[in-house]
């Protein structure tokens, strides 16, 4: 399980194994803007400012370019952090809040699952 940290606001959350970036705030209660969610309108790009993500699936040339990926831009939708990772979001979207209950929830669940595995 990685730890998926937005910045400049520091906010954290767990990210599953194989759960993309988009997936993981979402599912942590966190919103932005995004579109298709199939990595066909690039909306959802944020740039990487630390960590390593991969793609299960090819990015079409035409939606995250080879000089967007060299600069750190990934398609949050189909992006799934191999590492703990870092991002920013894209110049004038902002981190909403959307469920303080989904992200309390994801939370304990992230401390249940790193205290399993500390004690296997």
């Amino acid at each position: 399980m990685a730890t998926l940290t937005v910045m400049p606001v520091g906010e954290s959350m767990p990210v599953r194994d194989d759960e993309t970036i988009l997936a993981a705030m979402v599912r942590s209660g966190f919103l932005y803007r995004f579109g298709c969610k199939r990595g066909g309108c690039g909306v959802c790009k944020v740039h990487i400012v630390a960590g390593e993500v991969r793609y299960e699936r090819a990015v079409a040339a035409t939606v995250l370019s080879d000089t967007e990926r060299a600069a750190g831009v990934c398609l949050s939708c189909r992006a799934v952090p191999v590492t703990d990772v870092v991002i920013e979001l894209q110049e004038g979207d902002r981190l909403i809040l959307a469920s303080p209950l989904l992200r309390d929830t994801a939370r304990r669940a992230a401390a249940r699952e790193k205290e399993r595995r500390r004690a296997s």
